[in-house]
């Protein structure tokens, strides 16, 4: 935090020393140049640029392509005209426009000498795809974000194929941690596997900007994936933890390449918010309980069930319409394994050929057995027997709590204790020490939420790593704006499912409720 905020002061003073030397050689009192506020007034009016740039300059973001503005306008008003020196201008404000104000080479040309410069029609169409990028990549980081829905986990509310929008402002704008990155790139370069495309010279704290509501229960938030912040490159698919428990350390990082990201350059994830700091979450038999009380139950929801036939088929066509896409084969004749909303359960079991449907829920003790993944549920250890269907009770933690600490429910905190909030933590002679001090209680410094798939049988998500913490959350699902069906064809006029266009994700979630502390 220290070294970001020294460099943000440092950028504002040396930009602003530069100011000062461009309005001596302006013939205006350079003086004003270092008055907050009226210094970027008089700068807009030297370039003679609306009144209104002020105000738009001091929206959050926004005001960063006024900045631009302003920094190219004064470098033209210098007759400094190359594309080139504009950018380098643009990236090196602070000492560029020093250097200018101390070299003799340049004096204030006026503003007759930038209306008479006609531009050539190259050089407009580089300025209007500079503006373009800057534009979208400003709206993308801080505003509005479009994704897409590669997997199934949220069948059947969002779907395979679903292009929806994702609003950053309804839960105040993430400011980024890694503010230098390569444009419409997330953590990695295209045609690359591994190549950064960010920066991490700079590291900004956690930090957002007003928001307009907090995260609400049953709400589908985006957010970045705890678990993600160690990567192994070769399977990026698999959690680096669960390789850990499966395969052990060392062997990880002899045979693959492993990476750390920060924050907001993790997977990004989208489930429903189905618990709240302070909510108290168990799951019984699939079925959620939210604070002793059963959860709110998506209409799209599906869950696993065992189908049992008496050998006849199933026509595809029918299985397309009603939108039955994980439909597999078992190792048992005639058995299958489908993935059902209650509607499309209803329609399996009116089948003719249907002898039997039982849910495929995982008892306690499930992953015991050897023969499994090693301790995939939360909190990952042999001290619960929790699988994805019978779960908890768990207290989702907040601010503020100060929660007691033992070696049984360390495994618990001890994520949010470590890489989350950032403190060392070590278990020394049955004793936990944090920051090097003994410790039996430690106070929860962030909020903290439970994210779950509407796929409950084919989702990765809380019920595998464990909380999200607040800085993780991204924005709130707004709608979808685009939906194409991957299971058919080009050909087909339902390739594109037409009901979904411009489809609102949170028209149909039910009443909201509100956290109650316990």
């Amino acid at each position: 935090m220290t070294a970001a905020i020294i460099t943000l002061t440092l950028y504002f003073v040396l930009s602003h020393f530069g100011l000062y030397l461009i309005f001596k050689k302006a013939n205006l009192p350079a003086w004003k140049a270092l008055v907050p506020f009226y210094g970027t007034y008089i700068s807009i009016r030297l370039i003679q640029k609306p009144v209104w740039w002020i105000a738009v300059y001091y929206i959050p973001f926004v005001g960063f392509i006024v900045w631009v503005g302003i920094i190219v306008e004064l470098l033209k008003h210098m007759g400094i005209l190359s594309y080139w020196e504009h950018a380098l201008g643009v990236v090196f404000t602070p000492f560029y426009l020093a250097y200018i104000g101390l070299s003799d080479q340049y004096q204030w040309k006026g503003h007759q000498f930038v209306q008479d410069y006609q531009k050539s029609k190259s050089r407009e169409w580089a300025d209007a795809i500079s503006f373009a990028v800057i534009a979208a990549t400003l709206i993308r980081a801080i505003y509005i974000e479009a994704f897409t829905i590669p997997t199934s986990s949220m069948e059947k509310t969002l779907l395979v194929g679903d292009f929806l929008f994702v609003s950053k402002v309804n839960y105040g704008s993430r400011i980024p941690n890694t503010p230098i990155f390569f444009p419409f790139a997330h953590h990695t370069l295209p045609l690359t596997e591994s190549t950064k495309s960010y920066s991490e010279l700079i590291e900004l704290p956690y930090a957002r900007l007003p928001k307009f509501q907090p995260v609400k229960r049953n709400e589908m938030v985006v957010f970045n994936f705890p678990a993600g912040d160690t990567v192994v490159v070769q399977h990026q698919n698999q959690t680096y933890y669960q390789m850990i428990r499966d395969y052990g350390r060392k062997k990880i990082w002899n045979q693959f390449d492993v990476i750390t990201r920060p924050v907001d350059k993790r997977e990004n994830y989208i489930k429903r918010c189905v618990a709240l700091p302070g909510d108290q979450l168990q799951i019984k038999d699939a079925v959620l309980f939210v604070n002793g009380k059963k959860a709110f139950r998506p209409e799209g929801m599906q869950l696993s069930y065992l189908v049992k036939t008496n050998g006849g088929g199933f026509n595809r066509e029918d299985f397309l319409d009603r939108d039955i896409t994980e439909v597999r084969n078992t190792q048992v004749p005639n058995l299958f394994e489908m993935h059902l909303t209650d509607e499309n359960l209803e329609y399996i079991k009116s089948l003719r050929q249907v002898e039997k449907v039982e849910l495929a829920s995982k008892k306690l003790g499930f992953y015991d057995d050897g023969r499994y993944m090693k301790n995939p549920i939360f909190p990952n250890t042999d001290t619960t027997s929790w699988t994805e269907d019978n779960f908890g009770p768990i207290n989702i933690p907040f601010k503020g709590e100060v929660v007691d600490l033992s070696l049984e429910n360390l495994p618990i905190y001890e994520h949010i204790i470590r890489n989350y909030e950032g403190h060392e933590l070590s278990v020394k002679d049955g004793k936990i020490y944090i920051d090097g001090e003994e410790r039996n209680q430690y106070t929860i410094e962030m909020d903290y939420y439970w994210m779950m798939g509407d796929n409950r049988h084919n989702s990765q998500d809380s019920r595998f790593w464990g909380f999200v913490p607040e800085d993780h959350v991204v924005g709130k699902a707004v709608f979808v704006w685009l939906s194409i069906d991957p299971n058919r064809s080009w050909g087909d006029l339902n390739k594109i499912r037409w009901d979904r266009l411009f489809k609102l994700v949170h028209s149909e979630d039910g009443a909201y409720q509100k956290a109650e502390r316990n």
